[in-house]
């Protein structure tokens, strides 16, 4: 029941031409009765000529389309033209004008400059042939045509292009957010190399070592087998942990909060209780801002499994006026000797002053460890 009705919203008819035709149409209805207040003879075909333009003007497309809706700007052109012959007076000639605008939007200026000069020439000779009105009256007659189709094409030609430097816009912040992320993949690949290169390099010298202890020295050597399985495991470790960094980081179009709870998700089964929660009305952000709220929720994540002793992590991200806040709290023990907020933390307390923020992390009063990061919605540069 919801499709055909959703076909009448059409988000790209300018509001202004909204609202002019309906004022014009009820006034060309209006001042069409008002002259002649019986019942006359044009009152049907009027009534009728007067329904088909307005059902005309909920179906009309705003953009150009293919199928049969590329004629309706064309039958909505002629409905309004035939009111002057069904018993309108000359004020349905604004509704000509946004017929005329209308065939601009899907078939282009030219088309619509073509029609322009094809309709003033027939009222022009319509005038002073058919009406015998003579040369001058014509002219006065036609001059004020073309001034407000002028005007009208002008509009046209401002709305066309703010509709195209936005969509250029919304395609320079899609190409943004893909060179953004492409730069976050490739640093974290080259973390990722030194992180897990170091194990295997390690791995690959104790399986030396057991290789020329073997028949010497059994005992070492197994020891070395043993410290290259621990390694083994603490590797493995390290690129699941990779994995699900990388894997969320184009999130298949996602953004915004979206992001965030698919990569809270992805720490399921690591023995850790995620839950996430958005607080006040989401505002779209800046791609800066976004990886840099990305990353304090996969560092406080990533922290509370590596730091054992954390049954749940609790992510909750607060948008309010023109600041964000997420904060990433877990049950753990806390600080520990190796000292949770070291380089990782410190890393990212630089990136969110790079983008006009604020990050702290320490212990929670009532015991667990915080990341919270305040920033703000638009990234501010800094001088």
């Amino acid at each position: 029941m919801r499709r055909p009705l959703a076909r009448l919203r059409v988000p790209d008819r300018p509001v202004l031409f909204t609202v002019v035709f309906w004022v014009v149409l009820a006034a060309t209805g209006a001042v069409a009765y008002a002259a002649e207040p019986s019942t006359p003879p044009w009152a049907v075909p009027f009534g009728v000529n007067l329904a088909l333009v307005a059902v005309l003007w909920l179906l009309l497309p705003w953009r150009r389309c293919e199928g049969w809706r590329w004629t309706l700007p064309v039958a909505f052109l002629l409905a309004t033209f035939a009111l002057g012959f069904t018993g309108s007076a000359e004020i349905h000639q604004l509704l000509t004008l946004l017929a005329i605008a209308n065939v601009a939007f899907v078939h282009g200026m030219r088309a619509a400059a073509v029609i322009i000069g094809c309709l003033t020439g027939a009222l022009f000779v319509m005038s002073a042939v058919v009406y015998g009105h003579g040369v001058a009256e014509a002219t006065v007659q036609t001059v004020p045509i073309i001034v407000f189709a002028t005007f009208v094409l002008g509009m046209t030609s401002a709305v066309l292009e703010a509709r195209r430097r936005r969509e250029q816009a919304q395609r320079l912040l899609a190409r943004v957010r893909e060179l953004t992320v492409a730069q976050e993949r490739a640093r974290m690949g080259a973390e990722m190399h030194d992180s897990i290169g170091h194990h295997l390099t390690v791995i690959k010298l104790s399986l030396e070592n057991a290789e020329r202890f073997r028949s010497r020295r059994p005992e070492a050597a197994w020891a070395e087998v043993r410290q290259a399985k621990e390694l083994t495991v603490a590797a493995l470790a390290d690129a699941r942990r990779w994995v699900r960094a990388l894997r969320p980081l184009a999130l298949e179009g996602r953004v915004g909060s979206a992001a965030l709870e698919r990569l809270a998700a992805s720490f399921d089964g690591t023995g850790l209780a995620v839950s996430f929660e958005v607080v006040g009305g989401e505002v779209p952000l800046e791609p800066d801002v976004e990886l840099v709220l990305y990353r304090v929720l996969q560092e406080g994540l990533t922290n509370a499994v590596r730091h054992a002793g954390a049954r749940r992590v609790e992510g909750t991200l607060t948008f309010s006026g023109e600041a964000v806040v997420l904060a990433v709290a877990d049950d753990g023990k806390g600080r520990d000797r190796e000292g949770r907020g070291g380089f990782g933390l410190s890393s990212l307390a630089e990136r969110a002053r790079a983008v006009g923020g604020t990050l702290v992390a320490g212990d929670r009063p009532g015991g667990g460890f915080e990341v919270r990061a305040e920033l703000p919605v638009r990234a501010k540069v800094a001088t």
